[in-house]
């Protein structure tokens, strides 16, 4: 019935209950909009000039034109009710088509890296592992410490990494994020001179580079990882 079972008894106190007392507002809206505005609005942002646009831009054209019909609100208003609450033209979706997979079905295919930080005696400052994985074998094909994230020290792991296992050009893709060391200038040249392919994370898509994020976990939570920042970058690349 729409009431509570207090407001029930409310009305029932001390005598009986012979009538509705819920409140019925049978008032007419003398404000409404009526069909043939509701139409014309609909008419109106459907044509050619006015389908690209939203609301806040066709209402003002229209004034204008020296034509109101109602305001922006209403506008909304009757698109939602008639279903054209959709993406207008600059406003509509991106789409994003599903990215590559990839599989690997043998050593030395793909390989996963990625850069964290390791404490520093200076608080704010950190040395940075680089460790690069085979998703296939899980080894960990190398790996370098150092003071700062940059694509040129991404660049002599990769090369180093290469010629110590033999990569063949056109063999190989390496997969990462989309950090400013693994799209620097410096390691997409080194990469198209050993013709290794590129494989990167969706942006803002955090599990997208599993191998490495698991490999750094595994690694920082190791009991024999030190819990004390360590003293210089020697100390750091005795870790290994």
């Amino acid at each position: 019935m729409g009431i509570s079972a207090r407001t029930y008894q409310r009305w029932n106190r001390g005598e009986g209950l012979s009538e509705d007392l819920r409140l019925h507002n049978t008032a007419p809206v003398h404000n409404q909009l009526s069909e043939a505005i509701k139409q014309e609005i609909i008419t109106v942002i459907n044509k050619p000039e006015y389908s690209a646009l939203t609301p806040h831009q066709i209402v003002p054209r229209l004034l204008d034109l020296g034509c109101y019909l109602a305001s922006e609100s209403t506008f909304y208003r009757v698109m939602k009710a008639h279903n054209q609450l959709k993406h207008r033209a600059k406003g509509a979706a991106g789409q994003h088509n599903k990215p590559q997979s990839l599989k690997a079905t043998q050593a030395n295919q793909i390989y996963s890296w990625d850069i964290t930080y390791l404490l520093s005696p200076v608080k704010g400052q950190y040395f940075y592992l680089y460790m690069v994985m085979d998703i296939y074998s899980r080894k960990i094909v190398g790996w370098q410490v150092h003071d700062a994230e940059s694509s040129a020290h991404a660049a002599d792991l990769i090369e180093d990494i290469a010629r110590r296992e033999n990569i063949d050009k056109k063999q190989l893709v390496i997969h990462s994020d989309n950090g400013s060391p693994m799209k620097g200038a410096t390691l997409r040249a080194k990469l198209v001179d050993l013709d290794i392919a590129t494989s990167f994370s969706r942006p803002r898509v955090s599990n997208d580079n599993p191998y490495s994020e698991s490999l750094f976990k595994t690694v920082k939570y190791h009991h024999t990882f030190p819990e004390n920042p360590f003293k210089n970058i020697k100390r750091s690349q005795e870790l290994g």
